[in-house]
């Protein structure tokens, strides 16, 4: 603590990095950030947009760039986008920002920042075109943990062989998160081929009876194959289940070096 105040009185630090430090938390007008979230869940703490002002979004993405050198931001939208890359242009100049218009996911990185690498793949599958937005946030916040990222996308069960066609590639995946929408099939479907862990991630997608992701989400939860579903579009969950499961591997594999988060397309 001692170390913490001297810091702060010789300019060192600032008040929000200084919070964060004692409290974990930093409180600004946008909220708490959850500075400690990495650190104390494996999991890091991401700012949702839903439900908040353009303000009080930058201003979250601007205490979590100046508490933990990076800002995750999810459900963004154009003019909240807008907003953060203002502050932060004011704030912290020198922070890199990727903002992914289909998953509505943005990243900002202080220069400073380690990001961690795992010795561990996630595969992100989709049934069709239209599950990406919840897929891309699960596979933002599984890169974000450090996991390498492999896509296989539009291999819903309407045409199985698609899907039979990649089967070789499945079975090479540490970890799968499987977005459907509809009846939710898919997850199911590929539980039964593989060998690795399967998070079902259902989405809202279908219309009439059982539409908006109720039938996928029950389709997932009676699964005769073993898998594991979150809750409709609930990516970031997902992606935070399979990047805490890319730890525990990475951990078992005797990997600990650190180094840029590797991406495979």
């Amino acid at each position: 603590m001692r170390e913490t105040l001297e810091a702060l009185a010789a300019g060192e630090l600032s008040v929000a990095a200084a919070q964060a430090r004692l409290a974990g938390y930093a409180e600004n007008d946008g909220g708490r950030f959850d500075a400690a979230r990495q650190s104390r869940a494996g999991v890091p703490e991401a700012i949702l947009g839903d439900g908040k002002t353009p303000s009080e979004v930058a201003s979250l993405a601007a205490t979590a760039v100046e508490t933990t050198d990076r800002a995750i931001a999810t459900r963004v939208d154009d003019e909240q986008v807008a907003a953060i890359r203002r502050q932060l242009a004011d704030e912290h100049p020198d922070a890199r920002l990727r903002w992914d218009e289909r998953s509505n996911v943005l990243v900002a990185r202080d220069p400073d920042f380690d990001p961690p690498r795992l010795d561990a793949t996630v595969g992100i599958v989709t049934a069709g075109t239209s599950d990406a937005v919840p897929a891309g946030e699960a596979a933002a916040i599984a890169g974000e943990m450090g996991a390498r990222i492999y896509r296989i996308e539009d291999v819903g069960v309407a045409s199985i062989a698609r899907l039979l066609d990649r089967l070789e590639e499945l079975r090479e995946l540490d970890v799968l998160i499987v977005a459907a929408g509809r009846e939710g099939a898919l997850p199911t479907v590929v539980a039964g081929l593989v060998d690795a862990p399967v998070i079902g991630l259902p989405v809202s997608t279908g219309y009439g009876h059982g539409g908006e992701g109720e039938a996928a989400l029950s389709g997932m939860l009676q699964s005769c194959t073993a898998l594991s579903a979150v809750n409709v579009d609930a990516g970031f969950t997902a992606g935070a289940q399979a990047g805490l499961i890319a730890r525990r591997l990475d951990a078992a594999r005797g990997n600990t070096s650190q180094g840029p988060t590797v991406h495979v397309d």
